[in-house]
């Protein structure tokens, strides 16, 4: 990967492509820790530079995975992208959000030892705290800037007025937040307050955590994985929402290419301000998704992407109830 594509006006230039390292922590059921690492190496190898993750992920253990496997890289040569906050208990439990300042500053010092590092590119909050002003969350973090412990302010998961008073305080180099063919909800008012500031955009979700990758069968999920408790695969809603896939795997089939690099390509084609997150935990699923960083959409296979799969058309919350209240728009 020779291009890049740059985080907002004030962000860095990163990868067409990012890789989201989520899923080599439990997320979705039982993981292989030298599949993993080897696959965070085989996308340095692919010149992807941008690598996502958070405190939180595997309760620590995908910061300390990710330590590992950036052992005696360039530093100079990727990114980091680390959310903070969301509380966690024994038996993988989750609860709120925490963006006090004193406890940023806690999260901070223990990120950067378990990653081995002696800065984050972008810092974020995963959720907005309610307890806590946007301001006073912003402002710790542009105390860490100033103190070089961090690059870059991000943000994940909040709405317009939540953005436009985060920048008032720190330019913000981009809004993580899920966009994909199924969930379109920041194209109606975060997407244009984003550009208006000139903030970027790193999508994840692009896959559906897998729905749309064109390899999910309803029934797939096993032991551990999440995506047993997500509504959209639910029974009743899992068999409408893979038939959208069919749809796109047609598409997918008539271009030469496969449906998930289509879903990707997807986002990717939404504008150069939006940089994809591919959630890839083995070195063959992250060999499928790269091709789809050089995958060109014209204006007709974008209409017909649109027809197969209009706005609102996937069934069910892209995550359940409890959780749908913490974020800044909806599906």
């Amino acid at each position: 990967m020779t291009q890049t594509r740059t985080l907002g006006r004030t962000g860095p230039a990163v990868s067409p492509l990012g890789l989201g390292a989520m899923g080599m922590s439990g997320a979705y059921g039982a993981t292989d820790r030298a599949e993993a690492i080897a696959t965070v190496h085989a996308a340095l190898d692919a010149g992807v530079t941008l690598i996502d993750t958070a405190d939180f992920y595997g309760m620590g253990h995908n910061e300390l995975l990710l330590g590992e496997a950036l052992r005696g890289r360039d530093r100079d040569s990727y990114q980091l992208s680390v959310k903070f906050g969301m509380q966690r208990g024994p038996g993988a439990t989750f609860g709120s959000q925490d963006s006090r300042p004193e406890a940023v500053r806690n999260f901070l010092g223990y990120s950067l030892t378990r990653l081995g590092v002696d800065h984050i590119d972008i810092y974020r909050p995963a959720r907005l705290d309610p307890a806590v002003p946007i301001e006073d969350t912003v402002g710790v973090i542009k105390e860490m800037i100033d103190a070089g412990y961090v690059r870059h302010l991000g943000l994940s998961e909040v709405g317009a007025e939540t953005i436009r008073r985060a920048q008032a305080v720190h330019p913000v180099a981009d809004l993580q937040i899920e966009y994909s063919l199924l969930s379109r909800a920041v194209e109606a008012e975060v997407l244009p307050t984003l550009r208006e500031l000139g903030i970027g955009l790193t999508a994840y979700g692009v896959l559906g955590r897998g729905l749309i990758s064109g390899h999910w069968s309803a029934g797939q999920a096993g032991p551990g994985d999440s995506r047993g408790f997500s509504p959209r695969f639910a029974s009743g809603n899992v068999e409408h929402n893979l038939a959208l896939v069919e749809a796109l795997r047609r598409i997918a089939g008539a271009k030469g290419c496969t449906v998930a690099q289509l879903a990707i390509a997807w986002v990717a084609a939404q504008g150069t301000d939006i940089v994809p997150l591919v959630g890839a935990r083995t070195r063959n699923r992250l060999a499928e998704a790269l091709p789809a960083a050089e995958l060109t959409l014209t204006a007709d296979d974008l209409a017909e992407i649109a027809r197969a799969v209009p706005a609102g058309a996937a069934r069910g919350d892209r995550y359940p109830a409890a959780f749908m209240a913490s974020l800044g728009v909806g599906n």
